[in-house]
């Protein structure tokens, strides 16, 4: 079953074209790495998804649906900055993810927060930029949804964090659900991933499974996509 489409996406900012005729399908029950460099097209692909930004042409699709009200239900974004209230506490913030969305979990939020040592009583204030990164991503891992979308989770964290943060989604995640981890650290993702989206300035240049990518390349996910970038230049 198709999750979600891009049909003839495109994007301009003035004169700036961002994104170039995407088309892309991603199916259910997949984790989906969206590479690229820094300026790629990454974010503005996901700001598309999650009708943060309008298409300049062409269309999104969730579930056959414009994105909307029902899309924005199933989905669980992750920006790529936090958004947080300074002023309120973990735990406030937990409980209002908890009134906002029907299919937050706090109980598996609470659990979460106690494996990475995070204080719910502490305020967002009080807590570093790689502290508030960690709680942001595990209120979007404690929603129950049908798509997750993550923009450079592990940026903030240091490497063994990552590989918490990882084994993390493949704990939470549901067997029907899809995500994408839009990343550069290419390295660190690509264990956990099932296909891969190559994307450079602004264009889909590969979509492929990642065992059939390393077997026909002979190498890994990584070497691929420093590769493929080099040679795009």
């Amino acid at each position: 079953m198709v999750l979600l489409e891009c049909r003839g996406l495109s994007k301009k900012f003035g004169k700036k074209q961002a994104l170039t005729d995407v088309n892309l399908k991603i199916p259910t029950g997949k984790i989906i790495g969206l590479l690229g460099k820094n300026g790629s097209g990454k974010t503005t692909l996901i700001k598309l998804i999650n009708d943060l930004l309008t298409p300049t042409t062409g269309e999104v699709l969730i579930n056959g649906k414009k994105p909307g009200v029902s899309s924005k239900s199933i989905i669980s974004y992750l920006p790529e900055r936090t958004y947080f209230s300074r002023n309120m506490s973990v735990k406030k913030t937990l409980e209002f993810f908890q009134d906002f969305y029907p299919d937050f979990d706090i109980k598996r939020a609470r659990k979460l927060l106690k494996d990475l040592d995070l204080d719910e009583g502490q305020r967002i204030s009080a807590l570093s930029k790689g502290m508030q990164e960690k709680v942001q991503l595990v209120l979007v891992m404690s929603r129950r949804a049908k798509l997750y979308i993550l923009d450079e989770p592990l940026g903030g964290v240091d490497p063994a964090t990552r590989d918490y943060i990882l084994d993390t989604i493949l704990a939470n995640i549901n067997e029907k659900a899809s995500l994408i981890i839009s990343t550069h650290l290419v390295a660190d993702i690509e264990r956990i991933l099932d296909e891969v989206i190559l994307i450079d300035k602004g264009q889909v240049v590969m979509q492929e499974e990642a065992d059939v990518l390393r077997k026909k390349y002979k190498a890994s996910i990584d070497e691929i996509f420093r590769k493929e970038l080099k040679n795009a230049r």
